[in-house]
């Protein structure tokens, strides 16, 4: 596909005439599938970009965050609100960074900078940031995996690990005192209930723990439960192309994952592992019943013990270089306000 001559179409004409975008653009690229290699002949055209803000966002009473055209599924970011995200290192983002050259379809000269100052956002927080949208991939995989036919025991060990995970990347963003201050362990035991053999129980010690800390944990945990129960009636043919998708994410994110804390390097498409993502996407894991194969849990096994051991050696810095990006912030914004770009 010409995606140079598809922007260039009437529907994209918004790219050209508001009055944010236009010249103001400083990176435009491909997103979703089309960016990471990964789409098929089904697969919808996502455009992604930054664009600077307005003098009167920045020395004005304006704000301004992002552009979305639900139309053409495309989403142009502000500079600064960009730069919140890049310092969270959030994989939806991240990756319009990590482009190859023919993908961008705009590209100014302060987006090539932006490019070229990557690194000066990257920091371990990439673990927690990465290492948050891959356990929910698999969550939603897992609990959709915990299907009626499978035994009930089994069914409350999907939930059970998908509620730890949540325990677990919960306390990643909290300091060590707070993490001694609320002991949680989660186990199954016989139940009570006449109608489970059976169920989750908890262990909770919690000793001058923040009510607030305190009540977004456990809201986060009742969201598991509530999305475990919603699974209901679904339709298996749509679903499982769903469930391939988050298979495939989920192996992908652990990859780009392990290339930003080993290499300090933001690569979006995925050449090198394409064959077996685009094989996990095609269904070739996924059993009969639904169920995916003791190969591709493997896989993800093998993946995680590589981001595990890219962790003990990484040098990336506990937090991006502040001063470093406060320079950058202020040169970039310094050119929006002058109409030096």
């Amino acid at each position: 596909m010409d995606f140079l001559e598809l922007l260039n179409t009437p529907d994209y004409d918004f790219i050209r005439t508001n009055e944010r975008l236009g010249e103001r653009i400083m990176l435009l690229g491909l997103g979703g599938s089309h960016a990471y290699g990964t789409n098929n002949a089904g697969s919808d055209v996502d455009f992604r970009g930054i664009t600077l803000n307005l003098p009167s966002d920045l020395i004005g009473l304006t704000e301004f965050e992002q552009y979305v055209d639900d139309r053409t599924d495309t989403v142009i970011y502000s500079f600064n609100k960009m730069v919140r995200l890049l310092l969270e290192c959030n994989p939806n983002t991240c990756e319009i960074l990590g482009l190859d050259e023919d993908q961008y379809l705009i590209k100014s000269h302060l987006g090539q900078e932006l490019i070229n100052n990557a690194g000066i956002f990257l920091s371990k927080r990439a673990v927690r940031s990465f290492g948050r949208y891959a356990s929910d991939q698999l969550r939603r995989l897992q609990n959709a995996l915990a299907r009626d036919s499978l035994p009930h025991a089994e069914r409350e060990r999907h939930i059970m690990n998908s509620v730890q995970r949540v325990i677990d990347n919960f306390n990643c963003g909290e300091n060590n005192s707070d993490r001694l201050q609320c002991d949680i362990r989660l186990f199954l035991d016989k139940s009570d209930n006449s109608d489970l053999e059976q169920e989750i129980f908890v262990d909770s010690v919690c000793h001058h723990y923040p009510l607030r800390k305190f009540a977004d944990l456990s809201g986060r945990l009742r969201g598991v439960l509530k999305e475990y129960e919603r699974l209901g009636s679904r339709n298996r043919k749509k679903d499982a192309n769903h469930l391939n998708k988050h298979a495939m994410h989920l192996i992908r994110l652990l990859i780009m994952a392990k290339d930003v804390v080993e290499k300090g390097e933001i690569i979006t498409r995925r050449t090198h592992e394409l064959p077996v993502l685009l094989s996990i996407r095609r269904g070739d894991f996924m059993k009969s019943d639904g169920t995916y194969s003791a190969d591709f849990f493997t896989l993800v096994d093998e993946y995680e013990r590589k981001l595990n051991e890219a962790v003990k050696h990484t040098k990336l810095p506990d937090e991006p270089d502040m001063r470093a990006v406060g320079r950058f912030v202020e040169h970039v914004n310094l050119c929006a306000v002058t109409g030096r770009f």
